[in-house]
């Protein structure tokens, strides 16, 4: 099976959380989960850090990049066995997009956890 990558940001307990449930999801361990300040992270998925800073990325089987609410809806195929999600998501993008963009731009505000580089310090580069 060809490896899909998921690359969050590492720094932001909303992310970091939201990861987790990836992680809860994905019971068959078919997605790579990796902050992007992980060293190599973001070249992993085709892309450089800033890139990564701005939204999520996704790097698929057949080594296509989706990033923001695309590459959400992709994890969610994934995870569910399912192409519905990015079904739904090409009927919606223009929406599905401007809300990834609020929830991406006010992330702070949400409920979090300990941010993944905070509680994995040696996983995360600092520059």
């Amino acid at each position: 099976m060809a490896q899909r990558v998921l690359v969050f940001d590492g720094d932001c307990g909303f992310c970091t959380r939201s990861v987790g449930w990836v992680r809860a999801m994905d019971r068959r361990g078919q997605i790579d989960v990796r902050p992007y300040q992980e060293p190599g992270a973001p070249e992993s998925v085709g892309t450089d850090a800033a890139t990564c800073a701005e939204s999520v990325q996704w790097r698929g089987p057949d080594g296509r990049r989706l990033a923001g609410a695309a590459a959400v809806n992709a994890v969610l195929d994934t995870v569910t066995g399912t192409p519905i999600p990015s079904t739904l998501y090409r009927a919606t993008a223009g929406l599905q997009e401007r809300a990834y963009r609020w929830v991406a731009d006010h992330r702070s505000h949400f409920p979090g956890m300990t941010p993944y580089c905070q509680s994995h310090p040696g996983s995360c580069a600092r520059t």
